[in-house]
């Protein structure tokens, strides 16, 4: 229940506040949300596996986001960064999908 009020409160303070992303940083931000995507339903998998740990969950969706945006800033430097982008945004789409299907399966056993 706490993460349902934290999860609308903070998107009532970004229709509020209109926040802005760097310039410099605007680059991972995609990314960024694709790996915390792939962490938060990997973390609901977890749950409805009955194996769910929320210090698990947590590291999984802080080193998911760094080590996603580490590698975009490492294309950028070796001048390839579209190419490991769309390698990362893949990687984790694939993870993703494979999160929601093993949710499907588990609701709708099928």
């Amino acid at each position: 229940m706490i993460a349902v009020l934290a999860l609308v409160a903070g998107v009532a303070l970004g229709i509020v506040f209109h926040p802005t992303v760097p310039a410099a940083l605007q680059p991972y931000l995609p990314i960024a949300v694709v790996a915390a995507l792939d962490a938060v339903f990997g973390g609901v998998r977890a749950k409805l596996d009955g194996i769910f740990d929320d210090k698990q969950f947590v590291i999984s969706f802080i080193s998911n986001v760094l080590v996603a945006a580490l590698i975009v800033y490492l294309g950028d430097q070796l001048g390839v960064g579209g190419q490991l982008s769309t390698g990362v945004v893949v990687v984790l789409g694939v993870r993703i999908f494979g999160n929601v299907a093993a949710i499907r399966r588990h609701l709708f056993s099928a």
